[in-house]
Protein backbone atom coordinates (compact mmCIF):
# COMPACT_ATOMS: atom_id res chain seq x y z
CA UNK A 1 0.00 0.00 0.00
CA UNK A 2 1.51 3.22 -0.62
CA UNK A 3 2.21 6.46 1.05
CA UNK A 4 -0.50 8.36 0.39
CA UNK A 5 -3.15 5.60 0.98
CA UNK A 6 -1.28 4.66 4.25
CA UNK A 7 -1.37 8.38 5.59
CA UNK A 8 -5.06 9.43 3.97
CA UNK A 9 -8.03 7.06 4.15
CA UNK A 10 -11.37 9.47 3.66
CA UNK A 11 -11.11 9.82 -0.05
CA UNK A 12 -13.87 11.35 -2.06
CA UNK A 13 -14.33 10.74 -5.37
CA UNK A 14 -13.92 12.68 -8.38
CA UNK A 15 -15.02 10.51 -11.16
CA UNK A 16 -14.71 10.87 -14.79
CA UNK A 17 -17.59 11.21 -17.58
CA UNK A 18 -17.84 10.80 -20.98
CA UNK A 19 -19.65 12.98 -23.39
CA UNK A 20 -21.79 10.04 -25.45
CA UNK A 21 -22.54 12.88 -27.96
CA UNK A 22 -21.65 16.72 -27.99
CA UNK A 23 -23.93 18.67 -30.44
CA UNK A 24 -23.31 22.43 -31.03
CA UNK A 25 -26.15 24.36 -31.49
CA UNK A 26 -25.03 28.18 -32.35
CA UNK A 27 -22.61 30.72 -30.56
CA UNK A 28 -23.95 33.03 -28.43
CA UNK A 29 -23.21 36.65 -27.47
CA UNK A 30 -20.87 35.82 -24.84
CA UNK A 31 -18.97 33.69 -26.44
CA UNK A 32 -19.88 30.87 -25.01
CA UNK A 33 -21.37 27.83 -27.06
CA UNK A 34 -24.95 26.50 -26.81
CA UNK A 35 -24.55 22.77 -26.30
CA UNK A 36 -26.59 19.69 -26.15
CA UNK A 37 -24.85 16.56 -24.62
CA UNK A 38 -25.53 13.67 -22.71
CA UNK A 39 -22.84 13.26 -20.17
CA UNK A 40 -22.43 9.63 -18.80
CA UNK A 41 -20.76 8.91 -15.28
CA UNK A 42 -18.53 6.70 -15.07
CA UNK A 43 -17.30 4.58 -11.67
CA UNK A 44 -13.64 5.76 -12.09
CA UNK A 45 -11.44 8.74 -11.42
CA UNK A 46 -9.68 10.86 -9.16
CA UNK A 47 -9.87 11.11 -5.95
CA UNK A 48 -9.10 13.72 -2.90
CA UNK A 49 -8.40 14.40 0.84
CA UNK A 50 -9.08 17.53 2.84
CA UNK A 51 -7.32 18.60 5.91
CA UNK A 52 -9.76 20.86 7.40
CA UNK A 53 -7.66 23.70 8.86
CA UNK A 54 -8.35 26.30 11.99
CA UNK A 55 -6.39 28.43 10.16
CA UNK A 56 -8.06 29.36 7.02
CA UNK A 57 -4.83 28.81 4.58
CA UNK A 58 -6.13 27.06 1.95
CA UNK A 59 -3.22 24.93 -0.23
CA UNK A 60 -2.27 21.41 -1.74
CA UNK A 61 -0.12 19.17 0.00
CA UNK A 62 1.92 18.70 -3.34
CA UNK A 63 1.43 21.31 -6.11
CA UNK A 64 0.36 19.89 -9.43
CA UNK A 65 3.46 20.50 -12.23
CA UNK A 66 3.14 23.04 -14.42
CA UNK A 67 -0.07 24.61 -12.86
CA UNK A 68 0.24 27.57 -10.44
CA UNK A 69 -2.51 27.82 -7.68
CA UNK A 70 -4.20 30.96 -10.09
CA UNK A 71 -4.87 28.29 -12.18
CA UNK A 72 -5.64 25.29 -9.88
CA UNK A 73 -9.68 24.91 -10.18
CA UNK A 74 -9.52 23.08 -6.77
CA UNK A 75 -7.63 25.80 -5.27
CA UNK A 76 -9.90 28.34 -7.08
CA UNK A 77 -13.54 26.04 -5.78
CA UNK A 78 -12.41 26.25 -2.41
CA UNK A 79 -11.68 29.95 -2.27
CA UNK A 80 -14.51 31.01 -4.04
CA UNK A 81 -16.91 28.32 -1.65
CA UNK A 82 -15.04 30.02 1.53
CA UNK A 83 -15.94 33.75 -0.35
CA UNK A 84 -19.60 32.95 -0.59
CA UNK A 85 -19.94 31.37 2.61
CA UNK A 86 -17.53 33.80 4.52
CA UNK A 87 -16.44 30.66 6.15
CA UNK A 88 -13.45 31.15 8.51
CA UNK A 89 -11.91 27.23 8.08
CA UNK A 90 -9.01 26.22 5.72
CA UNK A 91 -8.06 23.17 4.25
CA UNK A 92 -4.93 21.65 2.92
CA UNK A 93 -5.58 19.60 -0.07
CA UNK A 94 -4.56 16.16 -1.40
CA UNK A 95 -4.67 14.98 -5.20
CA UNK A 96 -4.51 11.67 -6.21
CA UNK A 97 -4.70 11.73 -9.92
CA UNK A 98 -5.00 9.00 -12.65
CA UNK A 99 -7.50 11.42 -15.35
CA UNK A 100 -5.35 12.97 -17.84
CA UNK A 101 -5.13 17.06 -18.44
CA UNK A 102 -6.73 17.74 -21.55
CA UNK A 103 -8.62 14.54 -21.77
CA UNK A 104 -12.27 15.36 -22.46
CA UNK A 105 -13.32 12.99 -19.68
CA UNK A 106 -13.54 16.04 -17.08
CA UNK A 107 -10.82 15.60 -14.31
CA UNK A 108 -10.18 19.20 -13.82
CA UNK A 109 -13.88 20.04 -13.60
CA UNK A 110 -14.81 16.84 -11.59
CA UNK A 111 -11.74 18.10 -9.69
CA UNK A 112 -13.46 21.47 -8.89
CA UNK A 113 -16.95 20.13 -8.07
CA UNK A 114 -15.72 17.56 -5.59
CA UNK A 115 -14.01 20.25 -3.48
CA UNK A 116 -17.35 22.64 -3.75
CA UNK A 117 -19.51 19.16 -2.47
CA UNK A 118 -16.81 17.94 0.14
CA UNK A 119 -15.76 20.98 1.53
CA UNK A 120 -19.69 22.19 2.07
CA UNK A 121 -20.07 19.08 4.03
CA UNK A 122 -16.60 19.17 5.50
CA UNK A 123 -16.91 23.08 6.82
CA UNK A 124 -20.82 22.87 7.60
CA UNK A 125 -21.45 25.49 5.31
CA UNK A 126 -24.92 24.00 4.27
CA UNK A 127 -25.15 25.20 0.82
CA UNK A 128 -27.85 23.45 -1.37
CA UNK A 129 -26.52 21.63 -4.31
CA UNK A 130 -28.72 24.12 -6.66
CA UNK A 131 -25.92 27.22 -5.40
CA UNK A 132 -23.28 24.65 -5.23
CA UNK A 133 -23.90 24.23 -9.12
CA UNK A 134 -24.11 27.79 -9.56
CA UNK A 135 -20.96 28.41 -7.88
CA UNK A 136 -19.53 26.24 -10.17
CA UNK A 137 -20.59 27.58 -13.42
CA UNK A 138 -18.19 30.39 -12.68
CA UNK A 139 -15.38 28.09 -13.03
CA UNK A 140 -16.27 26.01 -15.51
CA UNK A 141 -19.17 25.21 -17.96
CA UNK A 142 -18.94 21.48 -17.04
CA UNK A 143 -18.74 21.91 -13.09
CA UNK A 144 -22.43 21.75 -12.56
CA UNK A 145 -22.97 18.12 -13.89
CA UNK A 146 -20.42 17.08 -11.31
CA UNK A 147 -21.89 18.68 -8.65
CA UNK A 148 -25.26 17.10 -9.23
CA UNK A 149 -23.75 14.38 -10.07
CA UNK A 150 -26.28 12.20 -12.35
CA UNK A 151 -25.87 10.97 -15.97
CA UNK A 152 -27.60 13.63 -17.70
CA UNK A 153 -29.08 15.38 -20.37
CA UNK A 154 -27.06 19.07 -20.71
CA UNK A 155 -28.27 21.90 -22.66
CA UNK A 156 -27.31 25.76 -23.14
CA UNK A 157 -23.68 25.97 -21.76
CA UNK A 158 -24.19 23.00 -19.63
CA UNK A 159 -26.08 24.32 -17.08
CA UNK A 160 -29.68 23.37 -17.83
CA UNK A 161 -29.45 19.56 -16.70
CA UNK A 162 -32.15 17.05 -17.05
CA UNK A 163 -31.04 13.57 -15.73
CA UNK A 164 -31.31 10.82 -18.46
CA UNK A 165 -30.16 7.42 -16.44
CA UNK A 166 -29.74 4.65 -18.65
CA UNK A 167 -31.64 1.30 -18.42
CA UNK A 168 -28.51 -0.60 -20.08
CA UNK A 169 -25.74 -1.21 -17.92
CA UNK A 170 -22.58 -0.37 -20.46
CA UNK A 171 -19.15 -0.80 -19.76
CA UNK A 172 -16.28 1.36 -21.47
CA UNK A 173 -13.02 1.55 -22.89
CA UNK A 174 -11.71 4.94 -22.19
CA UNK A 175 -8.51 5.28 -24.50
CA UNK A 176 -5.98 8.48 -24.25
CA UNK A 177 -3.82 8.90 -27.73
CA UNK A 178 -1.47 11.23 -25.14
CA UNK A 179 -1.95 14.38 -26.78
CA UNK A 180 -3.16 17.29 -24.92
CA UNK A 181 -6.02 19.58 -27.17
CA UNK A 182 -7.01 22.75 -25.82
CA UNK A 183 -10.68 22.85 -25.55
CA UNK A 184 -10.48 27.06 -26.09
CA UNK A 185 -8.64 26.12 -29.24
CA UNK A 186 -11.36 23.77 -30.03
CA UNK A 187 -14.16 25.95 -29.58
CA UNK A 188 -12.46 29.26 -31.08
CA UNK A 189 -12.02 27.45 -34.16
CA UNK A 190 -13.37 29.19 -37.56
CA UNK A 191 -14.23 25.68 -38.74
CA UNK A 192 -16.13 24.27 -36.11
CA UNK A 193 -19.87 23.22 -36.64
CA UNK A 194 -22.10 25.50 -35.18
CA UNK A 195 -25.24 24.79 -36.59
CA UNK A 196 -26.89 21.23 -35.54
CA UNK A 197 -30.38 21.32 -34.92
CA UNK A 198 -31.81 21.07 -31.32
CA UNK A 199 -32.83 17.49 -30.13
CA UNK A 200 -35.35 16.60 -28.03
CA UNK A 201 -33.89 14.36 -24.65
CA UNK A 202 -36.91 11.44 -25.55
CA UNK A 203 -35.44 10.80 -29.34
CA UNK A 204 -32.06 10.35 -28.77
CA UNK A 205 -30.33 7.20 -30.00
CA UNK A 206 -26.06 6.84 -30.02
CA UNK A 207 -26.42 5.99 -33.46
CA UNK A 208 -28.43 9.18 -34.65
CA UNK A 209 -25.90 11.47 -32.70
CA UNK A 210 -22.16 12.91 -33.27
CA UNK A 211 -19.42 14.76 -31.77
CA UNK A 212 -18.97 18.11 -33.43
CA UNK A 213 -16.16 18.55 -32.48
CA UNK A 214 -14.65 15.31 -33.61
CA UNK A 215 -13.54 16.22 -37.43
CA UNK A 216 -11.68 19.03 -36.79
CA UNK A 217 -9.65 17.20 -33.76
CA UNK A 218 -8.75 14.26 -35.98
CA UNK A 219 -7.41 17.14 -38.92
CA UNK A 220 -5.71 18.70 -35.90
CA UNK A 221 -4.28 15.45 -34.38
CA UNK A 222 -4.03 12.59 -36.14
CA UNK A 223 -3.15 10.57 -33.08
CA UNK A 224 -6.76 11.23 -32.32
CA UNK A 225 -7.56 9.46 -35.86
CA UNK A 226 -5.20 7.01 -36.00
CA UNK A 227 -6.92 5.52 -32.69
CA UNK A 228 -10.22 6.20 -33.40
CA UNK A 229 -10.07 4.14 -36.40
CA UNK A 230 -8.05 1.38 -34.16
CA UNK A 231 -10.92 1.14 -31.77
CA UNK A 232 -13.95 1.55 -34.54
CA UNK A 233 -12.98 -2.33 -35.28
CA UNK A 234 -14.13 -4.00 -31.92
CA UNK A 235 -17.34 -1.32 -31.39
CA UNK A 236 -19.13 1.54 -31.40
CA UNK A 237 -16.51 4.70 -31.14
CA UNK A 238 -16.44 8.04 -30.62
CA UNK A 239 -14.71 10.79 -29.48
CA UNK A 240 -15.43 12.79 -26.01
CA UNK A 241 -15.53 16.43 -25.32
CA UNK A 242 -13.05 17.87 -27.30
CA UNK A 243 -10.83 15.34 -26.60
CA UNK A 244 -8.11 13.97 -26.95
CA UNK A 245 -9.83 10.70 -25.20
CA UNK A 246 -11.91 8.40 -27.12
CA UNK A 247 -14.28 5.60 -25.77
CA UNK A 248 -16.05 2.74 -27.07
CA UNK A 249 -19.02 0.82 -26.00
CA UNK A 250 -19.63 -2.85 -24.77
CA UNK A 251 -22.79 -4.85 -22.83
CA UNK A 252 -19.96 -6.67 -20.38
CA UNK A 253 -16.88 -5.96 -18.46
CA UNK A 254 -15.46 -8.84 -20.15
CA UNK A 255 -15.13 -7.85 -23.35
CA UNK A 256 -14.17 -4.19 -22.72
CA UNK A 257 -11.53 -5.37 -20.49
CA UNK A 258 -10.30 -8.22 -23.46
CA UNK A 259 -10.05 -5.19 -26.09
CA UNK A 260 -8.17 -2.79 -23.47
CA UNK A 261 -5.08 -5.82 -23.01
CA UNK A 262 -5.06 -5.28 -26.94
CA UNK A 263 -4.50 -2.00 -26.84
CA UNK A 264 -1.40 -0.81 -28.52
CA UNK A 265 1.47 0.17 -25.77
CA UNK A 266 2.04 3.86 -27.72
CA UNK A 267 -1.82 5.01 -26.12
CA UNK A 268 -3.14 4.00 -22.55
CA UNK A 269 -6.64 3.68 -21.25
CA UNK A 270 -8.51 1.94 -18.37
CA UNK A 271 -12.11 0.32 -18.44
CA UNK A 272 -14.89 2.21 -16.32
CA UNK A 273 -18.29 1.28 -15.88
CA UNK A 274 -21.24 3.89 -16.74
CA UNK A 275 -23.27 4.57 -13.76
CA UNK A 276 -26.36 6.84 -13.17
CA UNK A 277 -25.61 8.20 -9.98
CA UNK A 278 -21.81 9.52 -8.99
CA UNK A 279 -19.80 7.95 -6.41
CA UNK A 280 -19.21 11.67 -5.07
CA UNK A 281 -22.68 11.25 -4.85
CA UNK A 282 -22.70 8.25 -2.36
CA UNK A 283 -19.99 9.30 -0.82
CA UNK A 284 -21.55 12.25 0.57
CA UNK A 285 -24.98 10.62 1.36
CA UNK A 286 -22.50 7.88 3.39
CA UNK A 287 -20.87 10.79 5.19
CA UNK A 288 -24.12 12.52 6.08
CA UNK A 289 -25.97 9.44 6.88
Amino acid sequence: MDTIENSIRDWWPSPAKLNLFLHILGRLDTGYHQLQSLFQMLDYGDRLAFDVKEDGIIAMATPLDGVSDEDNLIIRAAKLLKQHTNSKLGAIITLDKCLPMGGGIGGGSSNAATTLVALNVLWNTGLSTEMLAKLGLQLGADVPIFVHGHTAFAEGVGEKITPAPQEQETWYVVANPNVHISTAAIFGAEDLPRNTPPMSWSSYKFDKTRNDCQQLVEKSYPEVAKLLQWLVHYAPSRMTGTGACVFATFNDEATALKVKQLLPSQWSGFVAKGVNISPLIQKREEYLA
